[in-house]
């Protein structure tokens, strides 16, 4: 049976929607790691495609949606309330066969059809009454919701641990404290749901909201820990003695790979030059510490751990995101360039799948940054660059 992802359900006043490229110039660094394109080869250091040697693996399935990646764009307007209010959300859980890259599937776990699941946005002070399924068409796995936003047994895990259609269940908390939180699922083998796209952030605004910006992206990083080698055609199945070893096929934002990078199936994501652009970063995990980097620029803004009580820290290149935290990362763009957004772990970039690519459109901005400087000497004699600099003497 072919199912296709489900029209996502936004009630109320909460927000709740879905939502191969050269490193840094070095055009012979691909995700892949051998230079060729994505699903060219497996660059990850553990054996090559089935060369025609290796046992036959089983082939790719049927695709049941079109693809799992979230929309990184797709993120709810900031709060514009100033008293506490009351939310209807609905929530169901979605298990689906799709492409990690050209030709390789995988069965994946979702909340409502994608990766990282719905971003959630509320104040503090909101109250969620929360319906929550697992519908017998869609699952056939016990799965719940872990929210780390909320006080109670598991963050509502316990309440609301239910086995394909015996849903669904109903529970409310009040957002008591103020962040970018990650939930998840958390069933037993935590790790397996996780990894496989079962978790997403929720963002409880202070009292004040948060400083205005131009643009708002919410990407999802995760391991997954398959049993064939990165880029093998075919379906991939989970590798246990993987992920007890704490070895992955792949790094991926939204499970998928390249999928917002120069060649992928969208592309850069377009920023106006001049914009500010903030960045919900959530670590799905299940087992790397992540290091944020925009290559090109710097967080202008970091607010660490998804910490919206304490100032932000200013102007850093990078950051460690623990697995099963949510961060918040703001950027200024004030040349025209592409913005690689990457985990400074680089290897997860050149050889695991992890990419993400903004694309800020404008005019040059000499001031800031001169592509060629040659051409635009100054003719009254004034001296630039080496000729007027400072001798350095012990």
């Amino acid at each position: 049976m072919t199912h296709h992802r489900s029209r996502r359900r936004v009630l109320k006043a909460l927000g709740t929607v879905g939502g191969a490229s050269a490193l840094a110039g070095c055009s012979a660094l691909t995700q892949d790691g051998n230079g060729g394109g994505p699903g060219s080869g497996n660059g990850n250091g553990n054996g090559g495609g089935n060369g025609g040697d290796d046992e036959e693996g089983e082939p790719a399935k049927e695709t049941t949606v079109d693809t799992i990646a979230a929309d990184p764009t797709d993120v709810p307007d900031p709060v514009d309330w100033d008293e506490p209010r009351y939310h209807e959300l609905e929530i169901q859980t979605e298990e689906h066969v799709a492409e990690i890259e050209d030709g390789v599937t995988y069965d994946f776990m979702t909340f409502e059809g994608q990766v990282p699941g719905p971003f959630i946005r509320a104040r503090v002070g909101d109250t969620i009454h929360l319906t929550f399924d697992v519908p017998e068409d869609l699952n056939d796995m016990v799965h719940n919701m872990d929210f780390h936003a909320v006080y109670g047994p598991g963050g509502a895990a316990a309440d609301t641990t239910i086995a394909p259609g015996e849903g669904p269940v109903e529970i409310e908390f009040t957002l008591e404290y103020p962040g970018a939180f990650y939930y998840h699922c958390a069933p037993g083998e935590h790790d397996l749901h996780i990894s496989s796209g079962m978790f997403g952030t929720i963002l409880v605004e202070p009292e004040d909201g948060l400083p205005e910006v131009d643009r708002e992206l919410h990407l999802g990083q995760h391991e997954l820990y398959t049993d064939r080698p990165k880029g093998e055609e075919g379906h991939h199945g989970y590798d246990y003695d993987a992920l007890e070893n704490e070895e992955p096929t792949y790094v991926l934002f939204n499970g998928e790979q390249g999928r917002f990078a120069e060649g992928g199936e969208v592309g850069r994501i377009p920023i106006e030059q001049g914009s500010t652009v903030r960045i919900y970063w959530c670590n799905g995990g299940p087992n790397f510490v992540s290091g944020p980097h925009p290559i090109g620029n710097v967080w202008t803004n970091w607010y660490d751990y998804g910490d919206l009580d304490s100032e932000p820290v200013s102007h850093v290149e990078g950051a460690a995101l623990p697995p099963g935290t949510a961060a918040v990362g703001e950027l200024e763009t004030p040349v025209p360039q592409p913005i690689h957004l990457v985990d400074h772990a680089l290897s997860r970039v050149v050889r695991k799948g992890l990419m993400a690519e903004l694309e800020v459109n404008g005019e040059e901005n000499p001031d800031v940054y001169n592509p060629d400087p040659t051409s635009s000497q100054p003719d009254n004699g004034t001296q630039t660059g080496t000729q007027n600099e400072t001798e350095i003497v012990d």
